[in-house]
């Protein structure tokens, strides 16, 4: 078992609030079988609170939160070992690490500086400055960027700092992609026609950002024109994500709408546990995720490990786990931090014309030529098993507190 110099089983503290969120149990949570995983709280989980309890019963978000989220201070009231943080930091003395998928620390004035052809100057405001100065800190002992991606915008926000502090804080930045298990051992090639079409299938509560209305249009498209032989499964709550496709409620209204018209070639579920999900893409050939805004793609790795190749966007990291010999890239503007271009309404038709039309591009190539869809669902496979190995990952992790305690 794992120790510590006080002879005990380390105990990692992880965010309580957040213990059970997705991005935790998928990186973080349980990754050592020998450690003890320990709910903590902090003054900012508490300043949270508050903010929510005003905002819901005030009907407005008089109280922005999303910095709060991403800060952490208990006074060392919390008895572990060291602290993982997903997307956080501590201005606290006990030892931290922190993994990430876009940069640390994640503020929202910071976060704007990608949206967009320019990248905006860092203003220092004293939050920032803290935030900052957090990271260089002693008790920082690692920054774990989930994508070659998140490392370099991280390297990019350091660039405008001091040479010493930018050093000290590059000497912790390391890249840990997030790991997978493999759910399937091979495939089998078979044969299609439209009594036995091609499956697509979309998963993900953000529809629209996620690409559904341009998924929407162009099987529509293919089907009604060229009697391709598709079929799509949709696992989506319709959720309204805002910030990129700046869809409204009339969107969801006519998506659903669409979807029950059309239930002849679409079979949809508003939620399903992960256990069903699985099993539904089990039974597909092709996952989809032509995404305006994407921090890692975490669908992407369930789907390769399903042996289910994916047609992406080229955005942030999906090139780097959805390249060509295991899926589909659809090509579209972005900044040079991999950010699609959508500030803009010109920029945002833009980008929906080229995700529908590299969809429909891609979608008919697959059709003419079904049979790689077997050799892309292999290839992922093996992917998955080189480059997402759960034990892997999880010495990684070991390596990485090892060092931080030492």
């Amino acid at each position: 078992m794992m120790k510590v110099y006080n002879g005990t089983v380390m105990k990692i503290g992880v965010l309580a609030y957040r213990f059970d969120y997705y991005t935790n149990l998928r990186n973080i949570v349980r990754k050592l079988p020998e450690a003890e995983y320990v709910p903590v709280k902090d003054i900012y989980s508490f300043l949270r609170r508050g903010a929510l309890f005003v905002n819901n019963r005030l009907g407005k978000p008089l109280f922005q939160t999303f910095d709060l989220n991403n800060q952490y201070n208990d006074f060392e009231l919390n008895k572990v070992d060291i602290l993982h943080f997903s997307n956080g930091i501590s201005y606290g003395r006990t030892p931290w690490v922190t993994t990430f998928e876009t940069f640390v620390p994640r503020f929202a004035d910071l976060m704007q500086r990608y949206h967009g052809k320019q990248k905006f100057p860092i203003k220092m405001t004293p939050m920032i400055a803290k935030g900052i100065e957090a990271l260089a800190q002693p008790a920082c002992k690692q920054i774990i960027a989930m994508s070659t991606c998140a490392a370099r915008m991280q390297k990019d926000i350091l660039s405008e700092l001091p040479l010493e502090q930018r050093e000290s804080i590059l000497q912790k930045l390391v890249v840990l992609h997030p790991p997978q298990e493999v759910l399937r051992e091979q495939i089998e090639a078979r044969n299609y026609d439209l009594a036995n079409p091609i499956r697509f299938i979309l998963v993900g509560a953000g529809f629209f950002r996620k690409g559904g209305r341009e998924i929407l249009q162009a099987f529509d498209k293919l089907i009604r024109e060229e009697q391709a032989p598709i079929k799509l499964s949709i696992v989506s709550s319709l959720r309204l994500d805002t910030y990129a496709a700046q869809e409204t409620e009339a969107d969801r209204v006519w998506a659903l709408e669409f979807i029950q018209n059309h239930s002849d070639w679409i079979d949809y579920h508003p939620s399903l546990p992960n256990e069903q999900v699985i099993n539904l893409i089990k039974t597909c050939d092709i996952g989809l995720l032509p995404t305006w805004a994407e921090t890692y793609g975490f669908s992407v790795l369930e789907s390769q490990a399903c042996g289910c190749p994916v047609i992406s966007t080229d955005i942030r990291a999906l090139p780097e786990i959805n390249g060509s010999k295991v899926g589909w890239l659809i090509p579209v503007p972005k900044n040079d931090m991999g950010e699609a271009l959508y500030s803009t309404p010109e920029e945002r038709a833009k980008l929906s014309e080229q995700i529908q039309t590299g969809l429909e591009s891609i979608v008919r190539s697959i059709v003419a030529d079904p049979g790689v869809i077997a050799v892309k669902g292999q290839a992922a496979l093996e992917r998955i098993r080189a480059e997402h190995d759960p034990q892997v990952y999880a010495e990684g992790l070991r390596q990485v507190y090892q060092a931080a305690l030492t």
